[in-house]
């Protein structure tokens, strides 16, 4: 019983000691810090996990807060690229320089058992200003709409704001969550909710709905067909040290944007 439980104690130790002995992976490598859009983060990140393994020199860390965020950051010198999922304002354009790496569609989505097969733009405003507020209204069953929006400083809400709402508000009705993820688990759980967030991190959970009669997909987005389509960027301040450049270059290869491809982006090349 005594040489058994020495025998836990001696492994418990070596499990707690070996992370400290292995590291993470970084040493000897300077740290290429990208900060900004929740909706590029995971992207960013299965692009930097890549670059980290064939790279000896840099190591690419990943962050999120929002695109806004990014901006700020990079701004003042925490970030060596913010990410940024909308427009540049033209107060930022005198100071930042986009790279856009990859077009993504603004996908509205609901649960899965929602019978709505899709919504006109204007239904959709309507929406999300208050103006319907039953799902009989567009079609639906007789339950009232939960919208879910973003937060201010999401490059996803500016996207959503410019290309569907126009000079309307949202409504104080809706509720505000602060990323792609929290969006969609809302909606996963919710039959009588609608929200909008990245198309390529839908999943198969979430309902999908056509905006005036056409499908948010990726090739629908390609040929500019689906209209709630932005651009995703890389933001820069002056020229990118050796680091993000190395990067940059990597995420605008072939094999780079081969990857994005693949998780539903529509590529720059």
């Amino acid at each position: 019983m005594a040489k058994a439980f020495l025998a836990f104690v001696f492994l418990a130790v070596c499990l707690a000691v070996l992370p400290l002995l292995v590291g993470d992976g970084r040493e000897g490598r300077e740290t290429v810090n990208i900060i900004g859009s929740t909706s590029i983060q995971p992207f960013a990140e299965l692009l930097a996990e890549e670059f980290n393994r064939k790279s000896t020199a840099w190591y690419v860390e990943v962050q999120g807060g929002g695109s806004t965020a990014g901006i700020q950051a990079l701004a003042n010198g925490l970030a060596d690229i913010g990410t940024c999922s909308r427009c540049l304002k033209k107060e930022e354009c005198d100071e930042f320089r986009p790279v856009v790496i990859a077009r993504d569609g603004l996908a509205i989505v609901v649960h899965p058992s929602n019978p709505v097969m899709g919504l006109s733009l204007s239904q959709l405003r309507r929406i999300f200003n208050g103006g319907i507020s039953n799902w009989s209204e567009a079609g639906g069953a007789d339950r009232p709409v939960r919208p879910i929006t973003r937060e201010e400083g999401s490059g996803t809400r500016e996207s959503f704001m410019s290309l569907v709402m126009g000079k309307e508000r949202v409504s104080r009705r809706a509720l505000v969550q602060e990323s792609n993820g929290a969006v969609k688990e809302l909606v996963k759980g919710d039959p009588s909710a609608i929200g909008y967030m990245s198309l390529g991190l839908v999943g198969e959970d979430l309902k999908t709905l056509p905006v005036d009669g056409v499908e948010p997909t990726a090739a629908n987005v390609a040929m500019g067909k689906y209209k709630l389509l932005r651009s995703f960027y890389f933001v820069l301040k002056g020229d990118p040290g050796p680091g993000a450049g190395e990067f940059i270059e990597f995420v605008l290869s072939e094999e780079g944007q081969g990857r994005l491809k693949a998780e539903g982006l529509t590529t720059v090349r």
